[in-house]
This record gives structure tokens, sequence and C-alpha cells, in this order.
């Protein structure tokens, strides 16, 4: 008997409403191809529904989520909407109360798609953010903030338990793939919070003797994403600096449009959640030239946490295919509408 996964879709604002129903037909076709069931409820969530009723989802919104297997996100966000809000609001919100401790943010190299890196060499790593604490943990305020003695204070929270659990993460899938994590760190500056970070990864990897392990700066990690992005395999990044290496990541692969990724509760206690790596980009919404490869490779990566391995490995296969074809969007080089690229991917399954 074949399985159902009940998924919660949430397309967000701008483009989210253009790229999140095309990467749902192709998660119909490949669970048909796969012998597996997608049953849904979308949810017409995020900064339009704050500008109509106050706030980003209702409130029980996130106890409606929960009877979900998993959620399919797009993006939020608007212009006339405070840009402090929609992450506070609604995505931290997300991943804080589901326990979504782990942010999987793969980086590869797309055949067919010219990128901005002279080297030809092929990439394949994944960027392993901390998602809960660190520096988007949003404790602090303003005294004063008008007068000359004015002050903004944000604190980083790092705890044991916090960074134990990512880096077995982190370290367990190495081993599955070439058996290298990175760890990424300002430990000689920011000598306290990065510090003990450093520490704990490092008791940690004494537990995987079988993985290279190795410690690298920041600003040393962001010139080797551009000089040497070949050499990385699992990079183990804090919730700021995982934020930024993924948009970077993003770039050297040729666009922020085709970076996926998930917000993942490993243990399967709540259900994870899966988006592209961009924003809404309400500038080129409704145009029909939106890059959906991002939020399809995010249903790839939902499926293989839901145990639908091979049907994740059909959509990366069909991808592949599709970019080859010279199926590309505008940001691509190309002339490929949303849609068409949806029916690419659908058609090469």
């Amino acid at each position: 008997m074949s399985k159902t996964y009940n998924i919660a879709v949430v397309p967000g604002d701008g483009i989210g409403n253009e790229i999140v129903p095309e990467g749902y037909r192709v998660l119909e076709a490949v669970a048909k191809k796969h012998d597996f069931s997608i049953t849904s409820e979308t949810f017409n969530w995020g900064a339009k529904y704050y500008l109509e009723k106050g706030k980003f989802l209702p409130d029980n919104g996130l106890d409606s989520l929960k009877k979900f297997d998993a959620v399919y996100f797009g993006s939020v966000g608007l212009p006339a909407v405070d840009d402090t809000l929609p992450a506070k609001d609604y995505t931290f919100k997300v991943r804080t109360n589901f326990n979504q401790y782990v942010n999987y943010r793969p980086v590869r190299t797309y055949p067919g798609v010219t990128r901005p890196l002279r080297s030809e060499k092929h990439i394949d790593f994944v960027i392993i953010r901390e998602n809960v604490e660190g520096e988007f943990v949003q404790m602090g305020g303003q005294y004063l903030p008008d007068s000359d003695n004015g002050m903004g204070i944000d604190t980083s929270v790092f705890t044991r338990k916090g960074i134990e659990r990512v880096a077995h993460y982190a370290f367990k899938l190495a081993r599955k793939r070439r058996n290298k994590v990175t760890h990424i760190t300002k430990s000689n500056t920011l000598i306290n919070s990065l510090t003990y970070w450093d520490r704990v990864i490092k008791e940690v990897a004494t537990e995987y003797p079988d993985v290279e392990h190795d410690q690298m700066y920041i600003d040393n990690c962001t010139a080797n994403f551009v000089l040497k992005p070949e050499v990385f395999d699992v990079v183990l990044t804090t919730n700021l600096f995982g934020d930024i290496l993924s948009d970077l990541g993003g770039a050297i692969m040729g666009s922020l449009g085709l970076g996926g990724s998930g917000n993942i509760n490993p243990e399967k206690e709540f259900p994870s959640m899966f988006e592209p790596i961009h924003g809404s980009a309400p500038d080129i919404a409704g145009r029909n030239i939106a890059n959906p490869y991002g939020q399809i490779w995010s249903a790839a990566i939902m499926l293989e946490h839901l145990g639908e391995v091979e049907a994740a490995d059909s959509i990366m296969k069909a991808i592949d295919k599709s970019t080859q074809q010279g199926v590309l969007t505008v940001d691509l080089g190309g002339k490929a509408g949303t849609k068409e690229v949806a029916d690419a991917v659908i058609k090469n399954l």
C-alpha cells in the first residue's frame, strides 16, 4: 500500500505565489511516478496577510501546521511591510517552535548553467547552519534611541546542547558524503561565544575519527568559496554566517534562484519546512519570469527528509536534464518562463 504525505503549502508573498504552485506540480508528478500520494492544504499567510489581519499567521497557525508531515514554503515580505517583521513573526517563529535547528543548504554545479567563476571544477557541498540560536535569537533592545547616548544591543546565544546537536548532524551527514567537515568561526575576535562554539564542535569531532575536520575563519571561508569551492564538503556554521554564506553559495552556482533549502527537525517531532534561499522578489512578481529551480530543489530535499530518496533523486536528475537542455530563466541568461521550467522538469521525470 502506497504512502500518503500531507503537506502544508505556504506560498507567502511575491514570486512565492508563482514558484510554489509550479514546485507542487513537480511533487504531484514525481509522486505518481514513484507510487506514493501527496495531499495538501494551502495557507495564504505572510506579509499580505499581515496587511489585512495585523499578523503574519493566525493565532492557531502553528497548531494548524503541526498536523502536517512537512511545510512547503515560498517566501515572505513586501515593500509595504516593515522588513524587521517577516523573519521575527513568521520564519523564526516556525523554526524555533518546531525546533528546526538544522538549516540544510546545498550548493552544487548545474549542468548547462554559466557560473560567474572562471573555474569549471565541479562544486558539491552542503552548508549546515545552526538555525535557532546564535546571532538571530533577537534578545536585546534599544535604550533611548533618539538621544546622544542612544544604544542598540543584540545578544548572541550559544548553548552546549544547541552546538552539540547541529555538530552531530553535520558529522553524520559527512559520513554519507565525502567525510569532511569544515566548521566556520571568528573566534579570534568573538572570544567568548565562538571560542565556546569551537570547543564544543572539537569535542564532538573526537567521536567521528573517520571524518576529516578542520576549522576556518569566516573571512577566509568567503574567499575560498570563490577561489576553491571544490574543497568543501560539509560546512558547519552559525546562524548569521550561514545566512550570508548560503547567498554566496547561490551566487557561485549562478543565481540565488537555484538554491533550495530545508529547515529541519531531524527527530521528526515536528514538521520541517522547505523553501528556496531567496526572498519574495516583489519587483518581478506576476510576470512568469521567476526562477523556480530552487523551489523545485526544495521539494526534492523535502522528499528525501520524508524518506522518498528515489523520488528526490528523480527530481534532481530531471532538473539537471532540463538545465542541460537550455531551459533557463532570465536570471540565468535564458528565456524560459516559470511554468515552462516546471513543464520541462515534469517531462524529464
